[in-house]
This record gives structure tokens, sequence and C-alpha cells, in this order.
């Protein structure tokens, strides 16, 4: 029974009937939303076919690596969880170790020793050492010459030996240098170069140098071991091959660089023997020292301060020992 106090129901579909309005609008929104949704899943799904994303896709909003710069590789991607890739991308194929050069002098040894070393004249007190020759007692080192305008020896020698070494190893000879620049402060003492040329059963040693006496002298010499036994010294075995090394390289080396044998020793062949040298006096193996030219004269020091003369002295030592242990 209705009380007549009560307001009249109101009339259905009307503004006053709120709950059917809703349910109308809502309906026409699911219709709406239900016919958009299979057109949005379609673009998403040709988005992700396009771009190669999948469900695990990065999802900071960044887009996707192309496959071709990927930092996966397709082993990876296809790698069971726990599994080893097959193939890593972050290593690289170590590049192949260059192998040694063939030429007449592979499988033969050669020590260059580089006359003297640039620190000598600030370790006058070590290089004064006495070191027992065989025949006296001498000097550990000397510091060596210089040109007028200050060129040391033990710098050119340095060079000329560093190019000497380029030029073995491209025959094939393992190369070995008693010292090296800035490896030591001076020396090493003329007994330790001995006896680095021994222990590395070299097949032929060379000591590097440059000569000091007045100008007007000019020309290169050899230095040849004498005979000597007595101490420590035995060179009896090496006289031989030591004189054929050291007219090889006479002949090479004037002909390479153009220099004419010694004008003021060795009644120009450029040979001179001498038995006062440790580093002569105690070698076991074949050995010579070249005395390239003179630092104090004008015309020879012109040559020795020429990088295009040196590489010439590297070249024509090199062809000398070459013609000894190459045949």
């Amino acid at each position: 029974m209705r009380n007549d106090d009560s307001p009249p129901p109101p009339e259905s579909g009307s503004a006053a009937d709120p709950d059917r309005h809703w349910f109308t609008r809502r309906s026409t929104l699911v219709v709406g939303i239900a016919a958009l949704a299979p057109a949005c899943l379609a673009g998403w799904v040709l988005t992700q076919a396009l771009s190669g994303a999948g469900p695990d896709a990065s999802r900071s909003g960044s887009a996707p690596h192309p496959a071709s710069h990927s930092s996966v590789s397709p082993g990876q991607r296809d790698a069971k969880p726990g599994s080893t890739p097959s193939t890593s991308p972050t290593t690289t194929a170590a590049a192949p170790v260059p192998a040694p050069a063939k030429g007449p002098l592979t499988g033969k040894t050669v020590v260059v020793d580089p006359g003297h070393n640039t620190g000598n004249f600030k370790h006058t007190d070590e290089i004064d050492q006495q070191v027992d020759i065989g025949t006296n007692r001498k000097e550990c080192d000397t510091t060596g010459t210089t040109t007028n305008s200050g060129y040391m020896e033990a710098e050119f020698t340095m060079d000329v030996s560093k190019r000497l070494r380029t030029a073995l190893e491209a025959q094939g000879a393992k190369v070995v240098l008693t010292h090296e620049t800035g490896a030591r402060a001076w020396g090493p003492c003329i007994t330790e170069r001995a006896r680095i040329g021994n222990e590395a059963n070299a097949d032929a040693v060379v000591s590097v140098h440059a000569d000091g006496v007045s100008a007007g002298n000019r020309g290169f010499h050899i230095i040849l071991p004498a005979n000597v036994k007595s101490g420590a010294a035995d060179t009896a075995k090496i006289v031989g091959p030591s004189r054929d090394l050291g007219e090889r390289i006479a002949g090479n080396f004037a002909r390479t660089t153009g220099s004419a044998p010694a004008n003021y020793l060795g009644g120009g062949t450029g040979l001179v023997v001498r038995d006062d040298l440790g580093g002569l006096n105690l070698s076991t193996r074949p050995k010579v020292f070249i005395e390239c030219g003179n630092m104090r004269d004008a015309k020879d020091a012109a040559q020795l301060t020429s990088p295009d003369w040196r590489q010439k002295a590297a070249q024509g030592i090199a062809d000398g020992i070459v013609g000894f242990l190459g045949g």
C-alpha cells in the first residue's frame, strides 16, 4: 500500500532513473572497448613482429636493438638456463703471433754488443773498478768518446746496434743485445759483455764502436782477437773463425757505406789484432769489434751523425755476418 506522502515513482527511462541511465552508458562503453581491443592487439602483435621484441623485451621503454647489432649471439639466445653458450660475444680471437722470419740465418744466434753506455759519464767510480781480462786487469768499462759537437759514442753504438738487430732478424737470426737504452744506469762491464755472448752460445758476436783519435785519421777498422791463453782467457778456438767474420764484415762494410779502411792503422787492410781487450780475450765464441769511423774527424763525424749512413753501416755489418754464417 502506498503512502500519499511518498514521492511518485520515477518514470521509466527518465533522468530521474540514474541506475538505468548508467547501465545504458556502460553497455555502450563495453561494446566500444570490445570492438577496439582486437585492433589494438593486432597492432601490438605487428609491432613486436617487426621489432623483434618478445615478452622479455626491456621494460625501460627503450627500443630493442636490431638483431644485426645485438650483443647476444644466436647461440646465446637459444641456450638453455645454466648451459654454456657455444660462442662468446665479448671474446675476440687473439691475433696470430707472426712467425719468425726465415732466411739464411734461421736457427742462428747473434749477440750484438753496443759499446759503452750513455750513463757511464755519471758513474765513473763504478766503471773504473778493475776486472780480470786474463792477460791483466782493466777498467770495467769506459765512457767512450764523442764528436766535437757532443754526440756520444754510446748513442751511436746503440742506434747502429738496434738497426743491425732488425736487419739480422729479417734474415731469420735470433739476436741478443748485451744491453738496451735505459735498461741499466751504467755498464755492463767488459767481463759481463763477454759472458753474455758465451752463455747465449752465439754463432757470432759483434761489438759496435767508433774511434776517438785526432782529426785527419779517417776510416773504419775491425779488431780481431789475438791468440791468448792466460788465466780465464783462451782464444785458440776462436782466432780463425773470428778472422773470417772480421774479413767478411770489412768487405761488406766498405762496399755498403763507401767508407775506406782506416788510414792510421792496419796497413790499409782495415784489420787489427789485439790482446788487451777483455771482450775478446774472454770470449769463447767467434767475435770481433768494429770501429765504424773516427768521431774526432769532421768528415767521419758527419757520416756517423747521419741516420742514413748509420743504416748503411748496420746493413754492411749484417751482410758480413750473413756471409759468415749463411755461406
